[in-house]
This record gives C-alpha cells, structure tokens and sequence, in this order.
C-alpha cells in the first residue's frame, strides 16, 4: 500500500484519514514541519491545544515532527472529527513512507480507524434513544 506519487516534481506520501463524517487527504512532503490544513496554518485552525496536540501525536511518536511538512484538506465533521481524521492520515502517510513505524503507530491505536458515529433518529422518539416522557392520563 506504498503511495508515493510526483506533483511538480516534488515527491511525496498520501493518506486518508476519517473519523465520524469528517475525510482528511493528507500529503507528507520531505520539509522542516510546517502543518497547512486547508491553505491555512495549523495553529490557525486549530486554537485549542488539544486540537494540536492531537494533530502532532503520530509525528512525534516517529519522531519526524521535522522530517516531514504536511499538507491536508479535509472538509466534513467538526473540530474533534478534524483532529481525529488528520491524525489518522498522517499516520497512514509515514507507514506509506516507511514500513518502520507501522508496528508503533499500531501499537498507539493510530492506523485504526475510529468507527463510532451518529446512531440514526428513530421514529416515535425524540432522539436516536430518547423516548418521550411517560404520562398516565
């Protein structure tokens, strides 16, 4: 499942990551670490530190936080699936650049997709569980 692909010249390493609704297509090219999501800055994006620190986990895990420049679009979901979804595409973009750090990247839970969403609205209740408030008469 090696992708790496040639735009202008540069190579580089793809991978998709979802969580919940939201879709990331991340691309990894040989850089000093600058995060861009959507054309803007990381830290513009993602303001709350947790956000970022979601982002970063699978660079620093490989210890390549430096090694690589990742650029993503992503559309879908909110901050929480965005974070999730990155995180989940940079990983599947380093083991696609390096087979290496597939076993710790598995071990830390980033190479599998988080499968949980919405449940459905059903119909005679208010939510997908929630049943209307019971009344004798």
């Amino acid at each position: 499942m090696v992708e790496e692909q040639v735009i202008e010249g540069q190579h580089y390493y793809y991978g998709t990551g979802r969580r919940k609704t939201a879709v990331a297509r991340v691309r990894l090219y040989p850089g000093t670490g600058t995060i861009v999501i959507n054309g803007k800055p990381f830290e513009e994006v993602f303001s709350r530190p947790v956000y970022q620190t979601i982002v970063r986990q699978p660079l620093l895990l490989t210890e390549t936080l430096d090694k690589f420049n990742v650029q993503v679009k992503i559309n879908g979901g909110g901050n929480t699936g965005w974070a999730g979804a990155i995180a989940h595409g940079i990983a599947r973009a380093l083991v696609a650049a390096d087979e290496q750090y597939k076993p710790t990247l598995r071990k830390a839970g980033f190479l599998t997709r988080d499968p949980r969403v919405k449940e459905r609205k059903k119909y005679g209740l208010k939510r997908a569980r929630k049943a209307p408030q019971y009344t004798k008469r």
